[in-house]
């Protein structure tokens, strides 16, 4: 795994020209520190602010390679077979204080929150008279809804975290504060969602590289589904679901991946990346064969169940064999490596439908949406009849549809299936320890149980 060299937390700022294309928007490459003071001040600045927060998104601690990972590296999908015993500890789920890629992600994670906060603290001043409230809206909902999704990840990964919401000018000044429990930090998501949704606007053409309205609809559905509470989960789905012009399921699989494609209407929301800012996936997936590593791999496990006509159906398209006969995966493909972070799908919206449905005794509406994943897969409908076995059902749609995305572990976790799935019998193992980095240079965190 690669890990990021200590990460600042001074907000990038490069004063540009205003782009007028959403793809120009995201491609601008922003300076690594300025002092606070030339920050944020009118409309190129507040822009090139915002495209800072989904570079630091899109970062290789965070969705560009290590966060991801742990998601599937903690399921039953994937071996590693590199060198790097920090990776193995994922795998056996006994993972270390001390372990360098836990406390890449911690620091990434924060740095895109700090990120976050800078607009949030700054762009309300802005009164830039070429800057429109409703482009200054857009902007202020784009950094409330990634902060959001980072508070989301702190807690699903780390349980109770620090809140932090006023922009800092070092990895320290947050020292001092206390952690917070995990419902406080889910409610600082659904906050930011709530706050978000209505600066944010609907969609008007299919752009994922970007949060809209919808692309909040499609979090606050995951967050209700964490939270069980199935109804939200169910009617949030159902807001994305029914944009039809924008969002459907692609036929083979494949499609919203395959042949170099980006910013299909399969995608509610994913991270770009450039010959010049490249997504660090890949070269971990593919080969050396194909000028990769390969240091993690499909297990044997999964390599039978995808390449089942009657499990994996056209999903087979995941992985690939050497001429050596060597297996890999194959989400992350490109040369240079530009493969998008696919942060949420559209058949995951139809998955969590069907599970909140199923949570609910609306057995038949719950198999509607399974089969909606199934029949894109090439498969026939589904023979699960009662309520555990549709669930079962659904549990076992995820684990091939979302493979090498990230989802794995933690849907395991959340269901409260990694005892018996993984063997994973101590509850204290489903959170990661707090990075001693973190504890030695803040004495008021506190480390979770059991590590």
């Amino acid at each position: 795994m690669k890990i990021l060299k200590t990460i600042k937390y001074i907000i990038p700022v490069l004063a540009l020209v205003v782009l007028a294309s959403c793809k120009k928007f995201l491609e601008v490459q922003p300076k690594d520190s300025v002092s606070d003071t030339q920050t944020i001040f009118d409309r190129a600045s507040a822009e090139t602010a915002v495209r800072g927060i989904y570079r630091a998104l899109s970062a290789d601690n965070y969705y560009g390679v290590n966060f991801v990972s742990v998601g599937y590296l903690s399921g039953d999908n994937v071996q590693w077979t590199g060198s790097q015993s920090i990776v193995q500890q994922f795998i056996d789920h006994n993972v270390k204080a001390d372990n360098a890629t836990v406390s890449g992600i911690w620091l990434a994670i924060y740095a895109t929150i700090n990120r976050a906060n800078y607009v949030i603290a700054k762009l309300p001043g802005v009164t830039d008279g070429s800057l429109t409230a409703a482009e200054k809206s857009q902007l202020l909902g784009e950094a409330y809804f990634i902060r959001a999704l980072c508070y989301f990840d702190l807690a699903r990964t780390w349980g109770g975290v620090q809140i932090v919401t006023a922009p800092t000018l070092s990895a320290t000044d947050k020292n001092g504060i206390q952690r917070n429990t995990v419902e406080q930090t889910y409610a600082q998501v659904l906050s930011d969602l709530n706050t978000a949704e209505p600066l944010l606007p609907l969609p008007t053409a299919q752009n994922p590289v970007r949060a809209n309205k919808e692309t909040v609809y499609a979090l606050k559905a995951r967050y209700y589904l964490y939270q069980k509470d199935w109804a939200n989960a169910e009617n949030y789905a159902t807001l994305v679901l029914a944009d039809t012009k924008n969002y459907a399921l692609l036929k083979p699989y494949g499609s919203w991946f395959a042949n170099n494609v980006v910013g299909t209407r399969e995608s509610v929301f994913e991270l770009a990346y450039s010959a010049t800012y490249t997504n660090g996936h890949r070269g971990q997936w593919q080969p050396p064969a194909n000028s990769g590593t390969r240091q993690w791999a499909p297990n044997n496990t999964f390599i039978t169940l995808v390449n089942d006509p009657t499990i994996g159906g056209n999903r087979s398209a995941l992985v690939a064999k050497t001429s050596a006969g060597l297996w890999y995966g194959n989400l992350y493909y490109r040369s240079p490596a530009t493969d998008p972070a696919y942060i949420i799908r559209i058949a995951e919206l139809y998955l969590i439908r069907a599970e909140a449905r199923a949570q609910q005794s609306k057995l038949d509406d719950a198999r509607t949406d399974l089969n909606a994943v199934r029949d894109r897969a090439g498969l026939i409908a589904t023979t699960a009849v009662s309520k555990d076995d549709v669930l079962l059902a659904i549990e076992n749609e995820r684990r091939i549809e979302f493979a090498f995305e990230g989802h794995r572990w933690f849907d395991l976790v959340r269901t409260g299936r990694a005892a018996t799935v993984l063997g994973v019998v101590d509850a204290k193992k489903y959170v990661l320890p707090i990075p001693v980095d973190q504890l030695n240079v803040d004495p008021s965190l506190t480390q979770n149980p059991g590590y």
